[in-house]
């Protein structure tokens, strides 16, 4: 097999899966999000801002950006009238980030269609099968988490 073919996928080892399980999702991600009038990337700080409000750089750090990249994004976000900074109490020179009424509406909306295709990946396997992937996934998520606090 030469290096541009592609391994069917029973030949694949677990990396492989993985890879081609990325590809699936990211793809799903941004048609959802398409079907949303959203970026990726907007989906994505929405769904962030879901869990409350987020302070700049911690979005940042979230996602992998320096904090002026993440400005660009969030004037967008402020445009829209999906999200607004607001002064952290206590610390004039910080800026939080919390998600407007409607950024709450949109960012459930697609949280709740992108689950839905997402799930939609599983829908072949069984009740077992699906539990101990989800409890898999689950346990390389909690490792990679651990993993970066070091």
């Amino acid at each position: 097999m030469s290096e541009t073919e592609i391994a069917p996928l029973d030949q694949l080892d677990a990396a492989g899966n993985l890879i081609q399980l990325s590809g699936l999702v990211q793809g799903i991600y941004a048609r959802v999000s398409d079907r949303h009038d959203l970026t990726p990337v907007q989906a994505k700080l929405l769904c962030v801002l879901l869990g409350g409000p987020r302070g700049m750089a911690e979005l940042a750090a979230c996602f992998g950006v320096e904090k002026a990249a993440l400005t660009g994004l969030m004037d967008r976000a402020e445009k829209r009238g999906l999200a607004e900074r607001s002064a952290v109490p206590g610390n004039r020179r910080a800026l939080q980030v919390n998600l407007t009424e409607a950024g709450r509406r949109a960012a459930k909306a697609f949280h709740a269609d992108v689950g839905e295709a997402l799930n939609g990946l599983m829908a072949d396997l069984s009740p077992a099968d699906r539990e101990q992937f989800s409890a898999t996934m689950a346990g390389i998520v909690t490792s990679c988490r651990s993993d970066t606090k070091r």
